[in-house]
């Protein structure tokens, strides 16, 4: 399912587009198909959201920019951790939140490709929301973040402290079903130390459902 998605957003690929590259299992699909597509002819700059896709997609052969010098991305594929009704998500469970939404903001055509069990109910019911944060007065933060309503919890690694791309912490908060996801969002963002949220509210025109049916477009 997860492949069948990934692949799918290679549809709405064309040839001298610049397209931001998601992070995590689902889109690696589409990152190495697009590299096959690549070796036969086609020309795209991929602008990618992760250390982690830099390098799968150095990889598979495909020419990378910076968002810096290519500040309009024509077309963006990644994945989420969940997805509502409104095509609302949760992202960030593979710590690239910050630049999937800088990223995000910036395209022109945003395309999210999940497998079936991504979609919910509400926002917050399968998964927290990862939050990064400053490393500086982080248990401040964390604080300050559970009077919104959550339990927060530093994210770590085989019991080492994951440390983000941006050499920031995340905090994982368990707030439950999201009732209001958009004011969350920018509450969320009000706290000093907080860097970015797993909360993509309005960013999404197109998501690609891989199921047991086939696939399914909601737009």
């Amino acid at each position: 399912m997860k492949r069948s998605a990934g692949e799918k957003a290679l549809e709405y690929v064309e040839d001298g587009m610049t397209i931001g590259l998601g992070t995590g299992s689902t889109v690696a699909y589409t990152i190495k198909k697009l590299g096959e597509l690549v070796k036969g002819g086609l020309f795209i700059t991929g602008i990618p959201t992760s250390l982690q896709t830099k390098k799968l997609a150095t990889d598979c052969g495909i020419t990378l920019g910076e968002l810096d010098d290519h500040t309009l991305i024509d077309l963006t594929i990644d994945g989420a951790d969940e997805v509502d009704s409104n095509l609302n998500l949760v992202k960030g469970g593979g710590g690239a939140l910050t630049r999937e939404k800088i990223v995000a903001y910036h395209s022109a055509r945003e395309v999210i490709v999940i497998d079936e069990s991504k979609i919910v109910r509400g926002l917050g019911i399968d998964f927290p929301v990862a939050v990064e944060v400053v490393k500086y007065g982080y248990l401040a933060t964390k604080k300050t973040l559970e009077t919104l309503g959550c339990n927060a919890e530093l994210r770590t690694i085989v019991g080492e402290v994951y440390i983000t791309d941006n050499s920031n912490y995340i905090l994982d908060c368990e707030f439950g079903k999201i009732d209001d996801a958009e004011t969350l969002e920018k509450n969320i963002n009000c706290i000093p130390g907080v860097v970015e949220n797993g909360l993509f509210i309005g960013l999404v025109d197109e998501v690609i459902v891989g199921s047991t049916q086939g696939i399914i477009i909601r737009e």
